[in-house]
């Protein structure tokens, strides 16, 4: 793993997307820690080798669950994060 000198930042204003193959308990690993962050802070920062990823989100969360049964059988779950914006509501007096 890159030390953290040499990651690349992903920024606002660019695309990303990688994509990793493991083993069930290595990506139930990455899944508890990333549900950990979920539900006790309001940013997470996801590392690669060469790149890292802050993010602030907001709410709410959509979890998506899609099941293809048909010869193959494959679950999908998908979770989007919205980005936090930092506008503020209005204010009434």
């Amino acid at each position: 793993m890159a030390d953290a000198d040499q990651r690349s930042t992903i920024r606002p204003g660019r695309n990303f997307e990688d994509t990793f193959r493991l083993d069930a308990a290595a990506a139930g690993e990455v899944l508890i820690a990333l549900g950990e962050r979920l539900r006790d802070d309001d940013e997470v920062t996801i590392l690669g080798d060469d790149w890292e990823l802050p993010f602030a989100f907001g709410e709410p969360v959509q979890l998506e669950v899609e099941y293809e049964g048909v010869d193959d059988p494959e679950l999908e779950i998908e979770i989007e994060l919205p980005g936090r914006t930092d506008e503020r509501s209005l204010e009434i007096r």
